[in-house]
């Protein structure tokens, strides 16, 4: 049980830093922390080895993070003037 409760812990830190970055490099480093840390909750769910899930989850965050810009995120009232 204390395992959850870390796990969510965690996750919910990650989450907090999602929407953190306004370049693409910000927005690659934060997700790639958020995909970690999914991965990471995921592997340890799953029984899977953690590094494994931190490293694939560290990834597609990180590339996801990348390959979006300001106008494809929901950040609320506040939109970028370039739109």
């Amino acid at each position: 049980m204390r395992t959850m409760a870390n796990i969510a812990v965690v996750l919910a830190v990650a989450g907090g830093l999602a929407g953190c970055g306004s370049s693409p490099m910000e927005r690659s480093v934060s997700g790639g922390g958020v995909g970690a840390a999914a991965g990471v909750g995921i592997a340890a769910i799953a029984g899977a080895p953690i590094l494994a899930g931190a490293a694939v989850g560290a990834a597609g965050g990180a590339v996801i993070g990348a390959v979006t810009n300001e106008c494809q995120i929901d950040l609320g009232p506040r939109r970028p003037k370039n739109c």
